[in-house]
């Protein structure tokens, strides 16, 4: 037998906990690639509410084909299943878009903005063409991160043209709302107003959108989930115990409309000195990844909290933009593979390599 056949039939010892098929049979197992050089790689497909079986599938996966000869390395991604939501008929999908990624988190102040514009610029180095919502309307922050702030065009008076800046398809209710001027409306007017902007911009073509949301569980993140066909959700967390709660908050919410998570990123997980790479872990570092694996979701990245990704933000050139090659930005990068990967568990690759 060859290493392939071998690797087949110990998958296939494996069971799904929901129709008790061989892993293989039932569909679990996505994207097998097997190196010359003996790596293995897989996407384990799980449905959402089965994520914890789907831990201990993946451990025992490892486990088992490790001990193959010819095995020099396992690399498994655990994902949620997507299909399900094609029978809702009250979600519509948004034209030209192939994949709408929701970042989100439990509380304000973890980063999540600033990790969803880097997000979609390392998924531009990727060959991809992405637009990113601002879906805060009380707090927009993207005018400030990506260092413009001008009114959208329109040609027809009823749609808008997005802003574009470093690669990138951009609107927020900033653009069009003076900085200091406070949006003091209730719930209606909020849901009126994001929907206005996902719908009644002009994307184009897309192969992510992706949609900072604002923090807590609010008007937004039912609207979206609740009339939109979400690919998948991201989110973000920093490793204290206060915003891990809410994290959870956020978790439960997207499962209970339907939106699989896709993983974790722990933010600010440790600091970096910029004058000696010096590593201190002030926050407790770790407290994502554990939270990750009590919930059986992956973490997918730990960002560290590190002054370049601060004066980059300030400034509105990205780090991804401004500093494509320093070690922050490739755990941007390396989150934006993840991530791509889960979207596309049949046909991961990219439209161009990463640079």
């Amino acid at each position: 037998m060859t290493l392939d056949s071998h690797i087949i039939t110990i998958l296939k010892s494996l069971h799904d906990p929901l129709s008790q098929q061989d892993i293989v049979s039932a569909g679990i197992v996505q994207g097998l690639q097997v190196t010359p050089s003996g790596k293995v790689s897989f996407v384990l497909e799980i449905r959402t509410e089965y994520m914890k079986n789907g831990m201990t599938l993946k451990e025992k996966a490892e486990s088992l084909l490790k001990t193959l000869p010819g095995v020099t390395d396992v690399q498994i991604a655990l994902t949620a299943e997507r299909k399900s939501k094609a029978h809702n008929p009250s979600k519509a999908a948004l034209p030209n878009v192939r994949y709408i990624l929701a970042v989100a988190s439990g509380k304000g102040g973890v980063g999540k903005s600033t990790t969803a514009i880097n997000l979609a610029c390392a998924l531009t180095t990727m060959g991809l063409k992405v637009g990113i919502l601002d879906a805060d309307i009380y707090g927009p922050s993207l005018p400030r991160l990506i260092g413009l702030n001008q009114k959208p065009t329109s040609d027809d008076g009823k749609t808008m043209n997005p802003i574009t800046a470093h690669g990138l398809k951009c609107m927020s209710i900033g653009f069009m709302v003076a900085e200091k001027m406070p949006a003091i409306w209730r719930g209606p007017m909020v849901q009126s107003a994001f929907q206005q902007m996902l719908r009644q911009t002009n994307w184009g073509e897309l192969d992510v959108l992706v949609i900072d949301l604002p923090p807590g569980t609010g008007d937004v993140q039912l609207s979206l989930a609740q009339t939109v066909l979400v690919s998948g959700a991201l989110i973000v967390s920093t490793p204290q115990d206060l915003a891990l709660i809410d994290a959870r908050k956020g978790l439960e919410m997207f499962l209970k409309v339907g939106v699989p998570v896709l993983g974790f990123v722990e933010n600010m997980s440790y600091f970096l000195c910029p004058h000696c790479e010096g590593r201190s872990e002030i926050f407790e570092h770790g407290g994502v990844h554990k939270e990750a694996q009590e919930l059986g979701v992956p973490l997918l990245a730990e960002i560290p909290l590190h002054m370049a990704i601060r004066e980059t933000s300030e400034k509105g050139t990205p780090l991804v933009f401004e500093n494509p090659d320093s070690p922050e930005a490739g755990v941007y990068k390396e989150l934006a593979q993840n991530l791509w990967a889960a979207l596309t568990p049949n046909h991961s690759n990219p439209a161009h390599p990463v640079k």
